[in-house]
């Protein structure tokens, strides 16, 4: 590898390193006779999988150069970068070469925009084309569709890409246009209604033919960045909804602001990213995608922002004490979903469970419930703890806050709600 590869290595690696629309898929690619590369059933990403294993991806920028000055970016046109591109034959080298090192296990390739968006895109489909077709490369690729791009490139890029994501950045259209100006929410949801079609019409072409080529078999992703306008969550979350009904929308991200331009007087003085507030709507997300709240439940104008101090599923239980305790035993499995404590594998278990018996504390601390939350909230066959509405909603809120401070004062939980 020559001086002047690593250098754009080192250049395009750290421009794409913003770029958070990336995670494991789930996707499977087998390994085939004559090709070069697969994809475990934990799809490629730098993330950790349930078993512990971590994977990784190379994660590149066909090039910095960009004819947009969107404020928020470090890859603005008036930015004074270092600045490179990678011609398509270099890139897929780079590739090849760091996945026969066992450097990484898959691509994501995302671009500044060159010439028009069309430019773009071409280029980037020559190169996961040419790995697909010239070099068998099996492996999985993610790619940026890139917002304003002909429906004709989107549906070429499915046919090679595993997954494709075209960022929101912005969550309303007003904010967006106040700092790039040269954007708007109309040229991204495009490009994703070519890919939630080509999806739908890939399913019925599979019913008629067992050969017909995948198109994005781990379906789209989007990023929004948050902090760096005036949205509330609500404003979010809502959004991330009406994606979410699109079959093929299996990921929203949120990057928390990170002021690289703090030269530009439209964006807030930040002194480090919002993390809190980008997991906490990261858990909220949680919530909308496998415990069947809807946004309007997590969030309302009452409460149009997410609650810092606890996790949103806690939040709604002590904003609706009316609805506890419920009775273990008894409850449907849509109610122990929202127990606050009770994750979906637990309440699958107790559904199955409770067929046999009555479930007791003992039992549900077996089965893995955390009942130092959720004791404040069921009532079972030896219960004789205090609920909810017998201390009242407030003073859970300042017993459990107290045990999550005396555990580690200093320590942000990451995890997704229970």
């Amino acid at each position: 590898m020559n001086d002047n590869i690593i250098h754009k290595l080192v250049t395009l690696a750290d421009s794409a390193k913003y770029d958070v629309s990336c995670s494991s898929s789930g996707v499977a690619r087998n390994n085939k006779s004559g090709t070069i590369g697969s994809t475990s059933s934990w799809g490629i990403c730098h993330t950790f999988t349930e078993d512990g294993r971590c994977v990784s991806l190379l994660k590149i920028m066909l090039t910095n150069y960009c004819m947009y000055d969107c404020a928020y970016c470090i890859n603005r046109k008036s930015n004074d970068i270092k600045r490179a591109a990678f011609s398509v034959k270099e890139l897929v080298e780079l590739t090849l070469e760091f996945y026969k090192r066992n450097y990484i296990e898959g691509l994501f390739l995302s671009s500044g925009i060159i010439k028009n968006p069309d430019h773009t895109m071409e280029k980037m489909i020559r190169v996961i084309k040419d790995l697909r077709t010239v070099h068998s490369y099996n492996g999985y690729i993610h790619m940026k569709s890139i917002p304003g791009a002909s429906r004709e490139l989107v549906v070429q890029a499915g046919l090679y890409a595993d997954r494709l994501s075209v960022n929101i950045e912005i969550p309303t259209e007003k904010n967006l246009k106040f700092l790039a100006p040269e954007k708007d929410h109309k040229s991204v949801f495009r490009p994703m209604k070519f890919i939630e079609q080509g999806v739908i019409e890939y399913k019925e072409e599979k019913n008629k033919s067992k050969f017909t080529p995948r198109f994005t078999p781990a379906g789209q992703s989007t990023q929004m960045i948050i902090g760096a306008t005036n949205e509330t969550d609500k404003d979010i979350l809502q959004t991330s909804s009406l994606l979410y009904l699109q079959s093929s929308m299996k990921r929203v991200y949120y990057s928390g602001f990170i002021p690289v331009n703090a030269y530009d007087n439209r964006l807030p003085v930040l002194h480090q990213s919002p993390l809190v507030r980008e997991n906490r709507l990261y858990q909220a997300d949680w919530l909308m995608r496998f415990y069947q709240f809807s946004a309007e439940e997590i969030i309302d104008d009452n409460n149009p922002n997410l609650d810092l101090e606890v996790d949103p599923k806690l939040s709604w239980a002590l904003r609706h004490p009316e609805i506890f305790p419920i009775d273990i035993n008894k409850a449907e499995y849509r109610t122990i979903l929202r127990v606050p404590g009770i994750g979906i594998k637990s309440a699958k278990i107790i559904i199955n469970a409770r067929r046999f018996g009555y479930l007791d504390m003992y039992q549900l601390k077996k089965i893995g419930v955390i009942m130092k939350r959720a004791q404040y909230f069921i009532i079972c066959k030896d219960a004789i703890n205090q609920t909810i509405n017998e201390i009242t909603p407030r003073k859970v809120r300042e017993i459990l806050l107290k045990k999550k401070k005396t555990k580690n004062p200093n320590q942000i939980s990451l995890a997704f709600p229970l």
